[in-house]
C-alpha cells in the first residue's frame, strides 16, 4: 500500500505550482466574483485549462 504521494521534492514543487496557478488564474472566487490575477490586474481574462498548460510549457 502507498500513501499516494511522491517522495521527490521536484514533484511536490510541480504539484504546488500547478495548484497555485489554477487557483490564481483559472478559478473564479465567490467573494471577488473574478479570478485573483484579474483583481490584481495581472491578466485581462480568465485562463482556460488549455491556456494554463500552454503557459506552463506542457503543451
Amino acid at each position: 500500500m502507498t500513501d499516494a504521494h511522491s517522495k521527490k521534492w521536484e514533484n511536490h514543487e510541480a504539484a504546488m505550482a500547478s495548484s497555485f496557478a489554477y487557483y490564481n488564474f483559472s478559478r473564479v472566487h465567490g467573494t471577488l466574483k473574478s479570478i485573483p490575477a484579474k483583481a490584481a490586474e495581472l491578466t485581462a481574462e480568465t485562463w482556460s485549462l488549455d491556456r494554463l498548460l500552454q503557459e506552463a510549457g506542457l503543451v
